[in-house]
């Protein structure tokens, strides 16, 4: 079999070559370049370290390694994107339309249509029902990383395999020092896949600007300070708000006011909701194996986490209903709602929360 290895320079990504090694495949390796090195002088996204690890897999393993330059259409597909909602008051999330849009879209477009398969160090796994490919949960829970493929297509789901998914963090680590990777002991990557060292604010600071606003108690009224543009805040943040006697957390936003509107204390009921509408929704498999036109019972997630709730999910018009099971917070419009079977195994798909 033909296979194209995404490999990062990362442990994860590291260690799926070994494995692949050891099911007697010889990938090829690709690394893919993505930071805007070039885009601004305050982004600092070297890829010096990565390629060199990268290279290391390469020659450890005799096999050959191409590195591909997709900056200019990451800049495109998915930094256009995250700074267009940004613009509207929305909390984008880049990666998972990086995933879709990128390392399964572009690269398959202009290498990866050469490949019988296309494998990257994701935790998560892939399970064949009544002959039908799907994408299921990694055994690690903790680590699933599942909500950042739930936009990808079936076409790019059934070349998509995924070494490590069988596996849990710990045993990657472990097998990464029992190999003497060079990445054994390096720290997980954090944050937008395109800023490496850069702090967000400052990425959005650099492109959207700044504009002062006031910031509201939801419930008095009662203006309680400034900030420097809504678009730097996102409902359920908590921190980087400045106020004393907190803590505060972000309930709402006016964009057309530029108003933060805020509430007080650790656990505040404006901060929850139980109804979250999801809009464009979209099946990875052609086709729900259920009719949603009444609520079904489904697992979800709204934001990338180890733990599932419990809802129904209805479709009313253009729209699915999502109603969960308890008061949920941080509901963020832009973000993505996952939809996951009962049994927190399968994953069905997304939609952004409206």
């Amino acid at each position: 079999m033909n296979i194209a290895a995404l490999v990062s320079g990362g442990v994860d990504s590291s260690v799926t070559i070994p494995r692949l090694k050891e099911m007697g495949y010889d990938p090829t390796i690709f690394y893919i370049k993505i930071g805007m090195e070039d885009e601004s002088a305050f982004m600092d996204c070297s890829s010096e370290e990565d390629i060199e690890i990268t290279s290391y897999l390469a020659k450890k393993y005799g096999l050959k390694m191409e590195i591909v330059d997709l900056q200019e259409i990451y800049w495109d597909r998915v930094v256009a994107y995250t700074l267009d909602e940004v613009r509207k008051g929305l909390t984008p999330n880049p990666d998972v339309m990086c995933n879709r849009m990128i390392k399964f879209g572009a690269f398959e477009e202009k290498y990866g249509k050469d490949f019988d398969m296309i494998t990257t160090g994701h935790y998560a796994n892939t399970k064949v029902i009544d002959g039908q490919k799907y994408l299921s949960t990694a055994i690690d829970k903790r680590k699933d990383q599942t909500y950042f493929l739930a936009q990808i297509t079936k076409q790019q789901l059934d070349k998509l395999m995924f070494p490590i998914g069988d596996i849990d963090k710990s045993e990657v680590r472990r097998l990464a020092e029992e190999m003497k990777l060079p990445s054994a002991h390096r720290p997980d990557s954090q944050g937008i896949c395109f800023l490496g060292k850069i702090n967000y604010n400052d990425f959005i600071k650099g492109y959207v600007g700044e504009k002062k606003g006031d910031i509201i108690e939801l419930e008095t009224g009662k203006k309680l300070g400034t900030h420097n543009g809504f678009w730097f805040h996102t409902i359920g943040q908590r921190r980087g708000l400045g106020l004393s006697q907190g803590p505060w957390f972000v309930v709402k936003k006016d964009v057309e006011n530029n108003i933060i509107y805020v509430s007080n204390g650790y656990d505040p009921i404006s901060q929850y909701g139980s109804t979250v509408e999801l809009k464009h929704f979209h099946w990875i498999n052609d086709k729900p194996d259920q009719d949603y036109s009444d609520p079904k019972r489904i697992k979800f997630k709204i934001r990338h986490t180890p733990d599932f709730t419990g809802g129904t999910l209805v479709k009313k018009d253009d729209l699915y209903i999502l109603e969960s099971d308890e008061q949920i917070a941080g509901i963020a419009a832009g973000q993505f709602g996952v939809i996951y079977d009962e049994k927190e195994t399968i994953c069905y798909g997304s939609g952004v929360i409206g």
